[in-house]
């Protein structure tokens, strides 16, 4: 991984610190855009190690990989909404201890994130995939109850298949929780090359959770989202 932390580093850069109230005030990292983010997850996103166990970036405010990669869905899932060209959301590096940081870099607005993992599953049989992503946000609320939650978005990846899974449904049973806003990123497929995930936002907006599928190019040059509620 130091190999990877150092060509990451590279196309990195440090973003300077933002002084309007309610935002950043101290540097961070970011990549410089989504193209460039991309190519340099290719190798983690191809990889079901480096997604699981991978070791934290020390460039990246000790984010790890899969954590990365996450944010990226986010990110792209939320630019494809903008009717403007250009990428809004970008995400940086935490330097005071969180999984990353989600950034409107049009606002300066920021959404501190926290990251759980719904690993692939030591047998055969596959767990409730639903029941397992309200396990993960249940975990994650009694890790430091409402003091560590207020003002998170926490990100479960949902690393275990298992099939179709409803957002909606999901976002309607979630447990009490002091998050701000829980999202899921899921890998739905992975042939010939192409990647699609899935993004769900677990906010019941106009009575559905949004969804979106993220398809990257198997030369991880390019991608596209589609809405899909």
């Amino acid at each position: 991984m130091s190999e990877q932390e150092d060509d990451g580093a590279k196309q990195a850069e440090v973003a300077k610190p933002k002084r309007r109230t309610g935002t950043m005030s101290y540097e961070t990292t970011r990549f410089k855009s989504m193209a460039v983010a991309l190519r340099e997850l290719e190798q983690i996103i191809k990889s079901p190690v480096l997604l699981e166990t991978g070791k934290p970036l020390k460039r990246f405010g000790d984010a790890r990989p899969r954590e990365l990669v996450a944010n990226w869905m986010i990110c792209a899932a939320a630019n494809a909404e903008e009717e403007e060209v250009g990428e809004r959301m970008a995400f940086h590096s935490d330097p005071v201890g969180g999984d990353g940081i989600i950034v409107d870099t049009k606002t300066g607005e920021t959404w501190p994130t926290e990251h759980v993992l719904v690993p692939m599953p030591r047998t055969t049989s596959v767990s409730n995939v639903e029941a397992s992503i309200a396990k993960a946000v249940s975990d994650k609320q009694k890790k430091g109850g409402a003091a560590y939650a207020t003002g998170k978005t926490l990100v479960v990846f949902l690393n275990s298949g298992g099939g179709e899974w409803k957002p909606t449904r999901v976002a309607r049973n979630l447990p009490a929780h002091d998050f701000g806003a829980v999202w899921v990123v899921a890998l739905c497929s992975a042939k010939d090359g192409e990647y699609v995930y899935g993004v769900a936002n677990l906010h019941l907006e106009i009575g559905h959770a949004p969804a979106w599928t993220v398809h990257i190019a198997k030369d991880f040059a390019s991608w596209s989202v589609e809405r899909k509620q």
